[in-house]
C-alpha cells in the first residue's frame, strides 16, 4: 500500500503546472498573443469542425491560438504568412 501511494503522488508531481492554469492566468501569460501553425489533414478537421466540409485527403494548415481556439484553415502556407502578417501574434513552430 505505500508503495502505490508513492507512485501516485509521483504521477501527481509530474503534472505541468500550466495545465491547471484557468482561462485568464493563461491570458495574462499571453495565451491570447501566441498562435501555432499545424498542417492537418481535412478528415481530422472534419471532425474538429463540425459545420464546415474539407476534403479529407487534403492537407491544410491550422492556424490556432494557444488556448487551442482554431484561428484560421487554409489550404496553402502563403495564406497563412499573408493573414499573420497584419495580426500581432508570436508564432510557435511544432516539431
Amino acid at each position: 500500500m505505500f508503495e502505490k501511494r508513492n507512485n501516485e503522488a509521483a504521477a501527481e508531481a509530474l503534472i505541468h503546472p500550466l495545465k491547471s492554469l484557468t482561462s485568464a492566468q493563461f491570458a495574462a501569460l499571453g495565451g491570447d498573443a501566441v498562435a501555432y501553425v499545424r498542417p492537418v489533414r481535412g478528415a481530422v478537421l472534419s471532425m474538429m469542425i463540425h459545420d464546415a466540409e474539407f476534403d479529407a485527403t487534403t492537407e491544410y494548415q491550422l492556424v490556432m491560438s494557444a488556448d487551442g481556439t482554431p484561428l484560421l484553415v487554409t489550404d496553402t502556407e502563403d495564406a497563412v504568412v499573408e493573414w499573420l502578417g497584419d495580426k500581432n501574434l508570436g508564432l510557435a513552430t511544432l516539431h
